[in-house]
């Protein structure tokens, strides 16, 4: 929520300063940025009592206690001196920011996207380490709200678990903007002096450095688990100490159950409700109904944003599936002509055998907006032809 709320208000900043349309001149001022971080506060401080504390907060099956948990046993949980038992425990303790080692990263200081919302004097510049969705959201959010902005990405293209083709068309849109974007990097070293981050860093073997008032670490995240005590239960983490769990959202301890981003993967927030809503049925009705993920839409938020549910092209290709891929780009759609607006496309893909549509990637301005019809044709088997 907090990065949304900031997203939009960059974004009517930007486009009140850029209308597309001939004949309309208009400028944007930022005149106190420390009131858009309050105003962010605000609705997060709302937010939190409206849509939590007073949901639960008068249902006689529900005791909330505030504090650290730790597991003592696989069925004790020990919060505040006080020992609870229950017969199944569900763990949903997020994730947080992983830092890299990086020498003097630590001493120089850093931001990660958490303690950058909090921040009342916009950065003149600042360097983004990672290239993933958070970091190219919080590029974007920034450049647009003021700050020269450069992103530091080690992989070949950003956004790295999605087609070349995708990432290498959203990178030529935000360095249209003005956004640096540097890939095939490796951080070397980041020095303070006064108020300022220098970082050495090598492109492609070559060295090079920079400095900015400030650094944004988002290489990723780790599970919140550390500190839980899991190995009294028998569990061990993977990866960056996530939980593993089978398809019933179960541990290897079969009453211990797990959801949301502490598992690793599909770190979305409509994803966590899903995933507790099954772990809490089965944990109580002692069922077993499995979390079906094979038509999960997602959405990044950029601007235009990338979508997309279902299959892309690699995954048809790697499920054997015969597989037919088309492009339309947005020059071709008098919505988006009409707008002026034409950045971006939309591929669908389709099985050839069957005719049913079985993948869809978007880059368009709002292209979120055409996931849930995409969705159903996916959930339901409806063909291209129908369609």
């Amino acid at each position: 929520v907090p990065s949304k709320t900031l997203i939009r208000t960059a974004e009517d900043f930007h486009n009140a300063s850029r209308p597309r349309f001939e004949g309309i001149e208009t400028t944007a001022t930022i005149s106190d940025f420390k009131k858009v971080i309050e105003q962010k506060r605000e609705m997060v401080r709302d937010l939190r009592q409206e849509k939590y504390v007073n949901v639960i907060k008068d249902d006689p099956n529900i005791t909330l206690i505030e504090g650290y948990g730790k597991l003592t046993q696989a069925n004790q949980v020990e919060v505040n001196n006080s020992t609870y038992t229950s017969e199944n425990i569900l763990i949903a303790t997020g994730a947080s920011p992983f830092i890299p080692e990086i020498p003097g990263l630590k001493e120089a200081g850093y931001l990660t996207n958490e303690s950058a919302y909090e921040l009342e004097e916009l950065p003149e510049e600042l360097v983004i380490l990672g290239g993933g969705y958070i970091a190219l959201e919080n590029a974007q959010l920034f450049s647009r709200l003021g700050s020269k902005v450069t992103v530091l990405q080690r992989s070949e293209h950003v956004l790295s678990d999605q087609p070349k083709e995708l990432a290498t068309a959203l990178s030529g849109f935000l360095e249209e903007e003005g956004l640096t974007i540097l890939t095939n990097t490796e951080i070397l070293e980041v020095i303070k002096s006064d108020k300022k981050r220098s970082i050495r860093f090598t492109v492609n073997g070559e060295e090079r450095e920079l400095e900015a008032d400030q650094i944004l670490v988002a290489t990723g995240r780790q599970g919140n688990t550390e500190n839980l005590n899991l190995k009294s239960t028998g569990i061990d983490t993977k990866g960056r100490n996530y939980i593993p769990v089978d398809e019933t959202m179960r541990t290897k301890t079969s009453n211990i159950f797990a959801a949301g981003d502490v598992l690793g993967e599909r770190q979305f927030v409509y994803t966590a409700a899903y995933e507790g809503k099954i772990a809490a049925e089965n944990a109580m009705r002692e069922s077993h109904e499995k979390a079906d993920f094979s038509v999960l839409p997602w959405v990044i938020f950029t601007d235009p944003q990338v979508a997309g549910v279902g299959m892309d092209e690699q995954q048809a290709e790697e499920a054997g599936v015969n597989y037919q891929a088309t492009k339309l780009t947005l020059d071709n759609v008098p919505r988006s002509i009409a707008a002026r607006d034409t950045r971006g496309f939309i591929k669908l893909i389709r099985n050839k055998d069957n005719d049913h549509l079985i993948g869809a990637r978007i880059l368009a301005p709002e292209g979120s907006e055409l996931l849930m019809e995409l969705a159903m044709a996916i959930r339901h088997g409806i063909t291209i032809q129908s369609l």
